[in-house]
């Protein structure tokens, strides 16, 4: 079929025009001259001719039973290995170049403002944001910015980095319209920081094969100054020609490139690596936003040889990765080609290759013979940077608590998951985690609780550490999975660094102290977090909306709440209840046999069908699930089971 010109596409998708000539004008014709019955039910009663049949008609099925029976009577195929870490015979190395913009003000070598992200601020080309020296005007020279310096060794002490006293600056030759002068500033033979590590742990998602944890060497970091930016702005109608257009607003940013040693094994830990490094960066305020935003741009270095061999494969490059599966799928897909071409007889070439999202294979960029094409050579504009001792001291002691200790606290002080607690440490640059601590602090202070973070803690009243666990972990399911569903609506929780957002942090601490008390139900709470978040509550007010709507929850007593579960489970005359008691019968007949002990579990699903039964009987307004299953658990076990046993003994008697 002949291809379709894209303006006649669009007048068909949007006018709703068609050609004279055409594939979509000829299906249209075949269909309106097609014989088709008629649309109206009534129509084919009139021109039914035969007589009624005696044999009653087949049952209409639905499609989607129709395709489940079909999946069920094929043959099933053999389940796919998920191990794509490693392959038989074969041993994979990783080296993994991070570029990392810093949290400054200035750019790297001109007072030109560098903006609060890396969209470029404000419109392309500002003024303020351009210098002379950005657009390589010629007469213009680079001046070091002494400040850029300072969360550039934040990031290397993180990385546990030893910071060189001298550090100088090369200029890197490459031509694109992107760099004006023909050349980047960067640190290539004497960078400020060498010699780090990083220890991943399994945690941290590293691959199975890596055991428990594995340390990857960091060779070097160094800084250098971004590139622009090109939008590529669609192609021409008439000759198919993209226009590109620069915004030199990003040109001089000051970047660190994290340089690692080909020590990483499995693709997997190499996307967990870079996940720690973002982790990290944030920790120390030393990155302005993440891979997400554009912050955080990774390359990887891959490289095969078969088990055994002790030389390195020929590395290929893939550049400009800027997600951690992206991390993992092109490492993986990079990995598969280069084996193919080895198996097949033949060579693997250095080059630099792409990936785009979704694909299944790398892409050739441009062929590569090594690092002599850059013609590397010292900067003759710009002097040795000398970092005294003291400064790295005192940027040493101001760092705070790592990202592992800190998860570790979360773990350890509140019962927090590892995986909540690492969810709340990598959530908004690292503010989620703020906004919990703020919430908690608040929800203490209504419960009349101690500080919790500054070491073991009792309730005013003696509570034991498990009730503070409680609340904790209320707090942290809250901040985590409720307000993460306001996302859903908006994307911007409005999330600042100091750990606010459009939820207040007290509003949410009173709320969860009346969820806690059970002074509300769960249902109101999660009402009233969205009236809060659309600005319906004024700050401060809650318990006075609670108040003023009467939402107060006015709960059952423990009577009323044992009365509904007798009638409930009174009703045993109807057989779904008596399967329902048998099964509980058979679970607490064989509780002290091996039996149970090995195979039966507590029939948990049969529990919360007569907790959905309590709700629908009783006044659900006035009722707590969490009391419901306590009191039916309490009832099978003291009343029900064994009366249910005893007539089932008396009934064999009689037999």
């Amino acid at each position: 079929m002949a291809r379709i010109p894209t303006y006649q596409l669009s007048k068909y998708l949007l006018n709703g025009q068609l050609g004279r000539r055409g594939c979509l004008r000829t299906a249209i014709i075949s269909r309106t001259n097609s014989s088709l019955p008629p649309r109206h039910p009534r129509h084919y009663a009139t021109t039914a001719s035969s007589p009624p049949s005696s044999t009653p008609s087949a049952p209409i099925i639905p499609l989607r039973k129709q395709l489940k029976d079909a999946a069920k009577s094929s043959p099933k195929k053999s389940k796919k290995s998920s191990n794509n870490q490693t392959v038989p015979g074969w041993e994979l190395t990783v080296g993994i170049e991070i570029h990392a913009q810093l949290n400054t003000a200035r750019k790297l070598f001109s007072p030109s403002l560098s903006g609060d992200s890396t969209s470029s601020p404000g419109n392309p080309n500002t003024p303020g944001h351009v210098s002379p020296f950005d657009l390589a005007i010629p007469g213009s020279q680079p001046i070091f910015e002494p400040t850029t310096l300072i969360p550039a060794i934040r990031a290397a002490l993180a990385l546990n980095c030893a910071i060189e006293p001298v550090s100088r600056f090369d200029r890197k030759h490459y031509f694109h319209w992107d760099q004006p002068a023909g050349y980047q500033i960067t640190q290539y033979y004497a960078p400020f920081a060498r010699a780090g590590k990083i220890e991943l742990f399994a945690r941290d998602g590293i691959a199975k094969e890596d055991g428990e944890g594995v340390t990857v060497g960091i060779k070097q970091v160094q800084m250098e100054q971004d590139t622009g930016k090109t939008m590529i702005m669609g192609e021409d109608k008439e000759d198919g020609v993209a226009t590109h257009w620069v915004d030199f607003n990003r040109v001089g940013m000051p970047l660190i490139e994290i340089i690692t040693e080909p020590v990483i094994r499995h693709p997997s830990t190499a996307a967990a690596f870079v996940r720690k490094v973002q982790m990290l960066l944030y920790a120390v305020n030393a990155c302005v936003s993440g891979m997400e935003s554009g912050g955080l741009r990774a390359d990887v270095n891959v490289s095969v040889r078969r088990e055994g061999d002790t030389k390195m494969g020929t590395r290929t490059e893939i550049k400009n990765l800027n997600s951690f599966k992206a991390v993992e799928d092109a490492i993986i897909a990079e990995r598969d080609r280069q084996i193919k071409v080895l198996e097949e007889g033949g060579k693997v070439l250095g080059e630099t290759r792409g990936w785009s999202l979704g694909s299944t294979e790398t892409r050739r960029l441009r062929g590569k013979e090594g690092e002599v094409d850059y013609r590397y050579m010292p900067d003759p504009d710009l002097g040795p940077v000398v970092v005294d001792g003291g400064l790295v001291k005192y940027l040493g002691q101001s760092m705070g608590v790592s990202p592992d200790e800190e998860i570790d606290g979360l773990v350890e002080r509140y019962g927090l998951s590892t995986k909540d607690a690492m969810a709340l440490m990598a959530l908004d640059n690292g503010a989620r985690v703020e906004y919990f601590y703020k919430v908690l602090d608040g929800l203490e202070e209504k419960l009349g609780l101690g500080a919790v973070r500054e070491g073991v803690v009792e309730a005013a009243s003696g509570e034991t550490r498990n009730r503070e666990h409680a609340h904790a972990l209320l707090a942290a399911n809250w901040c985590l999975h409720e307000l993460g569903k306001l996302t859903e609506v908006s994307s911007d929780l409005g999330m600042t660094p100091d750990g606010e957002c459009a939820v207040p942090s007290g509003d949410l601490a009173i709320l969860l102290a009346h969820l806690y008390k059970k002074e509300i139900t769960a249902k109101v709470a999660k009402e009233m977090l969205w009236a809060i978040f659309r600005g319906q509550v004024v700050p401060g007010r809650v318990t006075d909306l609670i108040d003023l709507d009467g939402l107060w929850f006015n709960e059952l007593s423990e009577e009323e709440y044992i009365e509904c579960a007798d009638e409930v489970v009174g009703r045993n005359d109807s057989e779904s209840m008596q399967g329902v008691l048998a099964e509980f019968a058979k679970y607490y007949k064989a509780l002290n046999t091996e039996d149970v002990k090995k195979h039966m579990r507590y029939p948990q699903g049969k529990l919360m069908f007569l907790v959905g039964q309590m709700m629908r009987e009783g006044p659900a307004e006035r009722m707590d699930p969490a009391t419901c299953e306590r009191i039916l658990r309490t009832r099978l076990e003291e009343v029900y089971v064994p009366l249910a046993l005893e007539v089932e003994e008396f009934g064999s008697r009689e037999e």
